[in-house]
């Protein structure tokens, strides 16, 4: 999995592959991490970056104790599928 960075300033989490960088847009509402919308360019689309990216954020939601509350709809739908990750939603 590669390594994601949480950009505070830009509200959103970057995961940078190959010189491109998909993102997730947050905003955060007291311990819920809501997750606004998760975008992948172009040249990263069917690599599994999403999919990489998701799985960063919720180990990062996991570690500091946020729930997470999907808005986009690509994060609603990986999030049920990650059997793993079913504790974080509210």
């Amino acid at each position: 999995m590669s390594q994601i960075t949480d950009n505070a300033t830009e509200s959103r989490f970057e995961l940078t592959r190959d010189g491109h960088t998909a993102y997730a847009d947050y905003h955060l509402n007291g311990e819920v991490l809501n997750i606004d919308y998760v975008f992948a360019p172009l040249e990263l689309r069917g690599t599994g970056a999403a999919g990489d990216l998701m799985k960063g954020i919720t180990a990062h939601a996991r570690a500091t104790g946020l729930k997470v509350h999907p808005i986009c709809g690509y994060a609603a739908a990986w999030l049920k599928r990650s059997s793993e990750s079913q504790d974080l939603l509210i």
